[in-house]
């Protein structure tokens, strides 16, 4: 069964709300101590310190730090596990060694549901060390019980990420599409339709300078500055809140319509890295992406990633393999093949990965297309 998260806004009053960061304040200094003892000891030693190791010394560091008593043992363990994965990325990766974290960017944290972390009969949530029990936003049923959460803290605003497990539904439809995502049309579909992307960051331009100058005029430090720097990120939080929410409609929309869907496989962050990276960075190919897999895996459909390599130089009809500069938004064949470039690119990705032209049902092409 796909596990899915779900999120909900939690509304805890002042003494709450001091407790939380506390709790966020004590775990990043847990993780910062847990860093420097892997880095001593092999430093000191050649010894590599495994999370095992760190878990039987954590009673006795409870006893050592007093305030780490205040919370919940389990999820004292989340932050040393936490630390353990950061630990083999980087060795799975080979770069983005783990740094020491401050306090004022360490934002979440995360919890076993019933140890730690309880659920109230009344649809509040008790944390171990926090008084009280706090009042959660319940927008949307749980379709079970949640097996795990995470509290985060974002722009000032308290949250709460339940995994949930869910039971995979069977798609209704039996219609397949390839999609090209762009930056003229965010998705462009083999059938033919568009969606046209929104540019978030163009919209919000004007007023993320203003704030941005706003910032840079108060003196580091000041309670002015914390102030202004808060309502930036504030305003970046809502930018954020409205491409999420456009990609979610998008993604929905195409997991309802249909049971087979073609994506490019796109090396997102080559591409963010390029000229063209502040318009990447806008589209979230990525975060577009991530959505269609997860929503696709409860829903049943098939989701097939394609090499992305030659499919806005292929016309979809012939074959012909043309060369295009990306100010050419128009796709014109010898063949007769006039379409929108990012349609004609979505036609290729669809017959990459099922064989067979949209539209034209499981048969073989009349004509071949590369």
């Amino acid at each position: 069964m796909p596990t899915l998260s779900y999120k909900y806004r939690i509304e805890p009053n002042r003494t709450q709300s001091a407790a939380l960061a506390d709790m966020l304040a004590d775990f990043c200094r847990l993780y910062n101590a847990g860093l420097e003892q892997r880095i001593d000891a092999y430093r000191r030693r050649r010894v590599s310190v495994t999370y095992n190791m760190q878990a039987g010394e954590l009673k006795a560091t409870r006893c050592a730090a007093p305030e780490l008593t205040r919370w919940s043992y389990s999820a004292e363990q989340q932050v040393l596990r936490r630390l353990d994965k950061t630990f083999k990325a980087f060795f799975t990766r080979k770069r983005g060694f783990p740094r020491f974290r401050a306090v004022a960017r360490y934002h979440a944290a995360e919890f076993r549901v019933g140890d730690g972390l309880t659920i109230r009969k009344t649809g509040r949530l008790g944390f171990v060390g926090v008084p009280g029990d706090i009042k959660v936003r319940w927008h949307r049923p749980l379709p079970s019980k949640p097996t795990s959460a995470i509290l985060t803290r974002q722009g000032g605003k308290w949250y709460v990420v339940f995994h949930v497990e869910t039971l995979v539904v069977e798609r209704a439809s039996t219609q397949s599409v390839g999609i090209d995502l762009g930056l003229t049309s965010l998705v462009a579909l083999s059938n033919g339709e568009t969606v046209e992307r929104p540019r978030w960051t163009k919209r919000a331009a004007k007023e993320l300078r203003r704030r941005q100058r706003a910032v840079a005029r108060c003196k580091r430090g000041s309670k002015t500055r914390k102030k202004r720097v808060a309502a930036l990120a504030r305003h970046h939080g809502g930018i954020a809140n409205r491409r999420c929410d456009h990609l979610h409609k998008v993604s929905r929309d195409l997991i309802n319509r249909f049971g087979r869907i073609a994506i490019e496989d796109l090396n997102v962050l080559g591409l963010a890295r390029g000229m063209l990276a502040k318009h990447v960075a806008d589209a979230s190919w990525a975060q577009l992406t991530a959505m269609l897999e997860y929503k696709a895996a409860s829903a049943g459909v098939e989701l097939v990633r394609v090499d992305p390599r030659g499919t806005s130089q292929t016309c979809p009809e012939c074959g012909i393999v043309a060369a295009k500069t990306l100010a050419e938004r128009l796709h014109r064949c010898e063949c007769g093949c006039s379409l929108d470039r990012d349609v004609a690119a979505a036609k290729i990705v669809h017959f990459r990965a099922f064989g067979f032209a949209p539209g034209t049902g499981q048969g073989s092409l009349s004509r071949a297309a590369a």
